[in-house]
Order: structure tokens, then C-alpha cells, then sequence
């Protein structure tokens, strides 16, 4: 059976003078969307509770690590023993009532325990240094979600139930109406956020 110290063999030896010709073309930018691709279809397997395809995707998103981690190894910037070690320090950074001293009586205050931690290492104090670290990648559904929980903004009452079906209904038909009159309602969303922090910034 193949190990961990095989794929990364196996990507070097793809990645050398004498490799693929694709492979060694490849840059970050050059393969992001299929970071994204590989990531929606591991969801796709676990949504689908199909442990062998989740096996499949999560050996192809595995593959998009160490591609990554090999082209920054190549260029002097980082190793993925690097990221290996980094994640394992934050790991332990974040679990202080399994590391250290720190005791907890639930789930809530674990997750508390976990974004004041993350929040005080990345030096994000303020409300806008919170929105402004919500990522602009994301989905622009997942963002707006994020970015409204983070601002601590209130919410006022539609006339809707407040269940997942009616809330996907809703969702659904303002997608359809964006399409209709030529709106990309991914887009729209984006902007709105966008002009969210910069007049959540501004008040």
C-alpha cells in the first residue's frame, strides 16, 4: 500500500525536468479552480453518504495540497512538512482545554474558546478587522451569512416562515428572478457585501 512520503514522491518526480509536461507547467492560479471543484465534490460524496467516492475525492483533494505545496517548496517558500507542522501547532493552540489547562462545559464554549483564540492571533480586534478577515473567495451566500453574524447586525423579521424550506423557496425564486432579467445573483450578492463592510466601516 502507498503512503503519505509516496504521493509526495510522486508529485516531485511529476514535477522534474524529465516529468509530465502539464504537471510542470502548472502554477497556483493555474490549477485554483480545481481546488474548488475537488472540494464540492468530496461535499458531494458525503451529502450522497458514499464512503467509497469520499474515499476517491478526499485522495483528489489530498493531491491538490501537495501540488500546491510542491510548487511552493520549488520556489523557496514553503515545504509541506511546513504546513504539516503549522497546522499541528494550531491545533494545539486551539484545543487548551485538551493541551492545557482551560476547562469547558459544552460545545459553545469550545467554538468560543476557538474564534477568541483565533481572533487574538491574527491580531483582529475591532468588528472591521472581523469582517474585513472573512474571506472573499467564499461563496458570496456563505460570506453574507459570515458577515452578518461577525457585525452582530440585527436582523429584521420577514414575512416568511423561518424554516429551511420556506427559506430555500425564497432563495430559489430570487435566483429565478435574477436570471430573468439577466442578473447574476452570485455577483449581486458579492457587491452587496462589499458595500456592507465599507458602510458598516463608515458609520
Amino acid at each position: 500500500m502507498y503512503k503519505f512520503n509516496d504521493l509526495r514522491a510522486i508529485m516531485e518526480l511529476l514535477r522534474s525536468e524529465n516529468g509530465c509536461p502539464w504537471d510542470k507547467e502548472q502554477t497556483h492560479k493555474s490549477i485554483r479552480n480545481n481546488f474548488i471543484e475537488e472540494t464540492y465534490e468530496v461535499v458531494e460524496a458525503i451529502d450522497n453518504e458514499d464512503s467509497a467516492l469520499l474515499r476517491e475525492e478526499l485522495g483528489d483533494v489530498l493531491l491538490q495540497v501537495i501540488f500546491h505545496c510542491r510548487i511552493s517548496e520549488e520556489a523557496g517558500e514553503f515545504s509541506v512538512d511546513e504546513v504539516i507542522d503549522e497546522i499541528c501547532k494550531k491545533l494545539i493552540e486551539r484545543h487548551p482545554h485538551i493541551f492545557a489547562d482551560v476547562k469547558v462545559e459544552n460545545t459553545g464554549e469550545v467554538l468560543k474558546n476557538w474564534e477568541a483564540i483565533k481572533q487574538e492571533k491574527k491580531g483582529r480586534e475591532t468588528i472591521k478587522e472581523k469582517l474585513e478577515g472573512v474571506s472573499k473567495a467564499l461563496p458570496a451566500l456563505m460570506r453574507a451569512a459570515k458577515l452578518s453574524k461577525k457585525s452582530g447586525m440585527e436582523i429584521e423579521e420577514l414575512e416568511i416562515s423561518a424554516n429551511e424550506e420556506s427559506i430555500g423557496e425564497e432563495l430559489f425564486k430570487l435566483s429565478a428572478y435574477a436570471e430573468k432579467h439577466n442578473i447574476n445573483a452570485e455577483q449581486a450578492l458579492f457587491t452587496k457585501c462589499e458595500r456592507f463592510i465599507e458602510n458598516f466601516l463608515e458609520n
